[in-house]
This record gives C-alpha cells, sequence and structure tokens, in this order.
C-alpha cells in the first residue's frame, strides 16, 4: 500500500475476493507478523460489490469515528463474518509517515 501521512485522514481500501458486500467487514491494524486479538478489530463498511468481490474500507488518521495509527508500519488484517465461515485475512502492509 501507499504510505499515508499520520495528519491524514483518509478511507484505506481492501478488496475481498468473492465478498458479496452483504457480509459483517471489520479491520485490525498489527506490528508486522503478530495476529490480531480481540481489542484490534474495528468496524469497517463495503464499498459497491464487483462481480468478483468488494473493498472493505475503513476511516484512518486523527480525530472521531477513526483509526488513529501513530507513525510506523501496521499489518493490515480483514475480517469477513458470512453464514457459515468467517475468514480472517493479511491484508498487506500499510506504512504511516
Amino acid at each position: 500500500m501507499e504510505p499515508m501521512s499520520s495528519l491524514s485522514r483518509e478511507f484505506l481500501y481492501v478488496y475481498v475476493e468473492g465478498a458479496t458486500g452483504h457480509e459483517a467487514v471489520e479491520l485490525a491494524f498489527t506490528a508486522p507478523d503478530v495476529k490480531p486479538v480481540a481489542d484490534d478489530w474495528h468496524s469497517a463498511e463495503w464499498e459497491p460489490p464487483q462481480p468478483d468481490g468488494a473493498d472493505a474500507k475503513i476511516l484512518v488518521g486523527p480525530g472521531e469515528n477513526a483509526v488513529t495509527l501513530p507513525a510506523g508500519t501496521y499489518q493490515a488484517w480483514v475480517r469477513v463474518t458470512a453464514v457459515d465461515e468467517t475468514p480472517v485475512l493479511p491484508a498487506g502492509l500499510v506504512p504511516i509517515t
């Protein structure tokens, strides 16, 4: 992912192949190579679905209703809760400058 400024407030998008956009979706940010725990998860939203999946999005940056990440590099994770499955997927590194 492209670096984000710690001063910026913007949506971060994670594409999930096979998502319909109707499942519950959450994102977590951890240190690289660290698995998320219960308190790491943040509710996310879906962009309109595409034929083969959908983008999950979450607001990152300073201020209310956003995930504030100090400067550093984070592992992003996405968790999709469907009827029969709950995949937890690594979603790449997020550099915050």
